[in-house]
Formats: C-alpha cells, sequence, structure tokens
C-alpha cells in the first residue's frame, strides 16, 4: 500500500470528522410572546324590516269609556341580543301624533286618542316610558332579548269612528 495514498485517506477522514464535530451543547436563548384578545360589550340587532312589532289595542265601540292595555308583539324575524353583563337601554319618540302626551290619529287629522307606554303590564307609573329619554332594558336571556313594552290606551266615548295609528321611533343604546 502507497504510504501518500494512507496519509491522505488519513487526512481527508480527519478532516470529515472535524467538521461533524458541533462542540458542547449550548442552551439556546428562548423568549416568549403575549397571546391576546379583548371582547367588548355590545349588541346586535338582526331581521325586522325596520318594523319591530306591533302594539294593537283591537277594535272597540265609539261608545266605550274604559281603560285598555296590550303589549309589544316584536316580528318574529327580530332577533337582539347583547353580551352577557351590557346595559341595554331604549328611547322611544312621541310618534306622529304627539303633543303632550303619545296619541293615536286618524289619517286625516280629525281626532286623536290618548295612550301611554311603561315597562310593565302593571301599568304603575314608575313604569311610565317617557318621551325621549333612554331607560335600561332589563332581560334575563342576553341572546335573544324582547323588547318590555306595553301600552294604555284610554277610551272616553266621545271618539269618532275610525281607524287610529300612531308610528314611533326607537333607539337601541348600549
Amino acid at each position: 500500500m502507497d504510504p501518500a495514498f494512507s496519509l491522505r485517506s488519513f487526512y481527508a477522514l480527519l478532516a470529515v470528522l472535524a467538521s461533524l464535530y458541533v462542540g458542547p451543547a449550548r442552551a439556546l436563548p428562548t423568549q416568549s410572546f403575549q397571546v391576546s384578545a379583548s371582547i367588548v360589550a355590545g349588541c346586535q340587532i338582526q331581521g325586522g324590516g325596520g318594523v319591530w312589532g306591533t302594539l294593537d289595542f283591537g277594535s272597540h265601540s265609539a261608545l266605550d269609556s274604559r281603560s285598555v292595555g296590550t303589549g309589544l308583539v316584536q316580528n318574529a324575524g327580530l332577533l337582539i341580543a347583547c353580551t352577557p353583563g351590557t346595559t341595554l337601554s331604549i328611547s322611544l319618540d312621541g310618534g306622529r301624533y304627539y303633543t303632550t302626551t303619545r296619541n293615536l290619529g286618524q289619517a286625516n287629522g280629525n281626532d286623536s286618542v290618548a295612550y301611554r307606554l311603561y315597562t310593565s303590564a302593571g301599568y304603575s307609573p314608575a313604569s311610565e316610558i317617557p318621551v325621549n329619554q333612554s331607560i335600561t332594558v332589563n332581560f334575563s336571556n342576553a341572546a335573544n332579548i324582547t323588547l318590555p313594552i306595553y301600552g294604555l290606551l284610554q277610551l272616553d266615548g266621545t271618539h269618532r269612528a275610525g281607524t287610529y295609528t300612531d308610528l314611533l321611533s326607537v333607539t337601541l343604546s348600549w
């Protein structure tokens, strides 16, 4: 065997082995990073098509002289949902025929019938909904909120026969 060949082979093997040496194990630097999300309070209103419901006092004789109560029937397609713990408020304007109170009016403008709105079917003075003032809506199911609106119509037996209507603007805030 050629001694020069052996020596060349030895040096080549030594070079390969030296390139494989990584030295003593060292710890690599480590750092951390923050992961977070913020969920803000809010509400979502879906459906309703611009009309959120109906407050229908029904049909009565022009000679009736009594109070008639009813509750808001929300449109089936209306869904109001809020983040749990969110404070939801509602404000209602005076309607089309407001004077010193809310009124149902005839389209020709000849007659009107006063009504009041409440947050309770008990119609207590403390639960009356004032015009253009924000009131808190209490709810137990944040995923499906029903607006607590009740109306009390005062018939006095002096109104003309006909259809009486009003249209209220509702503002929700949170």
